[in-house]
């Protein structure tokens, strides 16, 4: 076996073991065996990060999950993250300022913030918040005095340097747990996202035996676009061969395309670790275990992964302009997808690809010959530069246009896919119905 292949082999089963429900089980068991050895008493952290758009949003949410589930609500002050873990620390800080305010009002949360806060002010806030962390208030206090921070009402003042003081033990907690972002929930071994995964944490303290009734921050449920004539919408759809949520979202912008009605243009894109974009091994960790907590909760077929990064993915790439060619693109895209991370065929051989092209409904011969003369590496940095300029860099991203609003709107993950449809709704003019 060549070195490739072999290293294709050992990475390979190392996610499929990091995405089973035996190693979830696994890493809950060992985190609830530390915490009762430590004497700790069972108890959600919450880690804050006052210039955190989405640390704004989750702790509007904090005191009802605490009245619903009876237990305590650790809360820690953090830091932001560092570069590395940003994916792209040029977008990164203007994305979070402009999805938080995109998508609070569907979370009946508010945030209207347009720039980021001072870090005099951030000072301020660590201060005030400090005293509060133990307080039954502190929801109450952090919106308020984030609400201050946002809106640049804090004025400079000294810092006492305990908020400072509580950021160092937070940041060392967070760390220690194995996390690098503010506005995280984590209870015994699994990290939870801010308020996007909120109904995760929800599923697995009820699953423990723990509160009653239903959800308290539930997934928004978008207006349903059936039978929608979306045509004169465009919808830029920015896939990656190699993205663990692109797999995991797929079927479900296959599903919004067909009910909808939209007009599509499939742009697929380089996978961020082949050019360039960094990712600790606690971020790549954390993707693959999010990405098959969502494929369980979505039911998507997930976790047997034969791992494309390196040539396997550009030979794939390379295919993919006669794809389109014959009219076929988004087949072969859906068989990549399915082949990689769901069935386990091994798309680093010529037999795989195969496998994959018959699989979209392609003549291997024909596939080959249609793509011979095709420029693919250009046809992906056009697609990464229109990405790029929408101010995105991770995938699956989306960009919307066309219909009753001349601007674009774009945002990125298999998160906002409802988010997506919204937009699509809007923009044809159709009423938006609240669920």
């Amino acid at each position: 076996m060549n070195p490739e292949r072999l290293k294709t082999r050992i990475r390979s089963q190392a996610m499929r073991l990091m995405t089973s429900e035996a190693f979830l089980r696994s890493s809950r068991r060992r985190a609830r065996l530390r915490r009762r050895l430590s004497g700790e008493a069972q108890a959600v952290h919450y880690f804050h990060q006052v210039d955190d758009p989405y640390s704004h949003l989750a702790v509007q949410k904090l005191d009802a999950l605490k009245v619903a589930y009876g237990l305590p609500f650790k809360v820690h002050l953090v830091s932001g993250p560092a570069a590395a873990f940003q994916g792209s620390s040029e977008h990164f800080e203007a994305w979070a300022l402009k999805d938080a305010r995109s998508v609070a009002a569907d979370y009946g949360v508010t945030f209207d913030a347009a720039a980021l806060p001072q870090p005099v002010g951030v000072d301020q806030a660590n201060d005030r918040l400090e005293a509060h962390l133990d307080t039954a208030d502190f929801a109450a206090q952090a919106f308020a005095v984030g609400e201050a921070l946002w809106s640049g009402a804090l004025q400079a003042a000294d810092s006492s340097g305990m908020g400072q003081e509580a950021v160092r033990r937070g940041d060392a907690l967070r760390e220690r747990l194995g996390h690098y972002l503010g506005g995280m929930f984590y209870f015994d071994g699994e990290w939870f996202w801010g308020i996007d995964r909120i109904r995760l944490l929800e599923a697995r303290l009820l699953a423990e035996g723990l509160g009653g009734g239903e959800p308290c921050v539930p997934e928004p449920v978008p207006t349903d676009t059936s039978g929608l004539d979306a045509s004169h919408i465009v919808l830029e759809y920015f896939p990656s061969l190699r993205s663990p949520y692109t797999a995991v979202g797929h079927q479900r912008v296959l599903d919004l395309i067909a009910r909808s009605g939209v007009t599509v243009k499939l742009r697929p894109v380089m996978p961020m670790m082949m050019r360039g974009v960094p990712a600790p091994r606690p971020k790549q960790r954390y993707i693959l275990t999010d990405a098959a907590r969502e494929a369980r909760a979505h039911g998507v077929p997930f976790g047997r992964v034969v791992d494309p990064f390196g040539e396997p993915v550009k030979r794939a790439f390379a295919l993919f302009p006669g794809a389109v060619a014959l009219d076929a693109g988004m087949a072969f895209v859906t068989a990549y997808l399915s082949a990689a991370w769901a069935e386990a065929i091994d798309i680093s051989t010529e037999a795989g690809l195969r496998q994959v092209a018959a699989n979209a409904g392609l003549d291997w011969s024909d596939l080959q010959a249609a793509s011979r003369d095709a420029d693919w590496s250009a046809l992906l940095d056009d697609n990464l530069n229109a990405m790029l300029d929408a101010g995105l860099w991770g995938v699956p991203s989306f960009r919307v246009t066309g219909g009753t609003d001349g601007d674009a709107y774009a945002c990125w993950g298999q998160d906002r896919i409802w988010r997506v449809e919204n937009e699509i709704a809007k923009r044809a003019q159709r009423e938006v119905i609240a669920p």
